[in-house]
């Protein structure tokens, strides 16, 4: 049993790294940023870590602080010409975003190694460290969930109109979810490169700004916990049924696409409102029986 345990280890490492890039995704979404900047972002984390760890041979705690304030940095700036659009054009600028980030790891090459990246790089990070990096971003989404700030998110999310009625500055929470996010992504990014041997520009592109997306469309947008029930599930299923695991993306995509279409608010979220419709049944019947 315990053999079999450890057999699955690394399968629950990457789930907590995916998770933790999840949540990236997941803050931006629920600010209601439309924003596909994640893998940039995580990109930037990633090497930011490796080159003070490789180049400088800084401590790898240093060098996760190091990605998590660089991606925070990059979200912050990012979001000074990107909070004033929406929709598919906030989509579309992110992914430019992340098409500039990629080019310029490959033009950097003395210092990122270029199309061939960076290799040998020490995996000083154990599981141990996954799970603590990965607690302390879901004590951060859920303390920022119960509070003010989740709350405005929430309205913006749903009515912009209605939050500026209200004295959201949108603008302001717009920049701060970009940041936030960004933070989460770079210190995501920092994982990977103290956790992978090497590290290339193709780690960042397309494939992992669909599986993000996809971890929290499938898992759910407002429920804290939809964000890990996605990356759990989409991780676990290609490693699991082993045929799938050369066609992840194919099967990533296929599943928002379903997802999307009869359940478009995620398994979490789907689950917590009939929880909720079950509970209000049961009141309204236990009122009629009083009545």
């Amino acid at each position: 049993m315990i053999d079999l345990l450890l057999a699955q280890q690394p399968l629950a490492e990457l789930i907590l790294v995916n998770a933790i890039l999840a949540y990236s995704q997941y803050i931006a979404l629920r600010a209601g940023v439309f924003s596909l900047a994640t893998a940039g972002l995580a990109s930037i984390g990633a090497y930011t870590a490796a080159v003070l760890t490789v180049r400088w041979g800084v401590p790898m705690p240093l060098g996760l602080a190091a990605a998590a304030l660089a991606g925070a940095a990059a979200g912050g700036l990012l979001a000074l010409p990107l909070a004033r659009l929406r929709g598919v054009f906030q989509a579309i600028a992110t992914l430019a975003f992340v098409q500039i980030v990629l080019s310029l790891a490959l033009y950097a090459e003395p210092l990122t190694g270029g199309a061939m990246g960076m290799n040998g790089l020490p995996r000083t990070v154990q599981g141990w460290h996954l799970l603590g990096v990965f607690a302390l971003v879901l004590y951060l989404v859920f303390a920022l969930s119960r509070g003010g700030v989740g709350r405005a998110f929430d309205t913006i999310r749903q009515e912009e109109t209605v939050a500026v009625s209200l004295g959201i500055r949108v603008v302001r929470y717009h920049r701060l979810a970009f940041a936030l996010s960004g933070a989460i992504a770079g210190l995501g990014g920092g994982v990977m490169a103290h956790r992978n041997y090497s590290l290339v520009p193709e780690d960042f592109g397309f494939p992992l700004l669909v599986s993000v997306l996809t971890f929290v469309v499938l898992g759910g947008r407002a429920a804290v916990l939809g964000p890990l029930a996605g990356a759990a599930v989409l991780t676990a299923l290609p490693e699991l049924a082993r045929p799938l695991a050369d066609y992840r993306l194919a099967v990533n995509g296929l599943l928002m696409v379903l997802f999307i279409v009869y359940l478009p608010h995620g398994v979490v979220d789907t689950v917590l409102l009939q929880a909720r419709r079950l509970r209000l049944a049961a009141r309204q019947r236990a009122g009629e029986v009083r009545a």
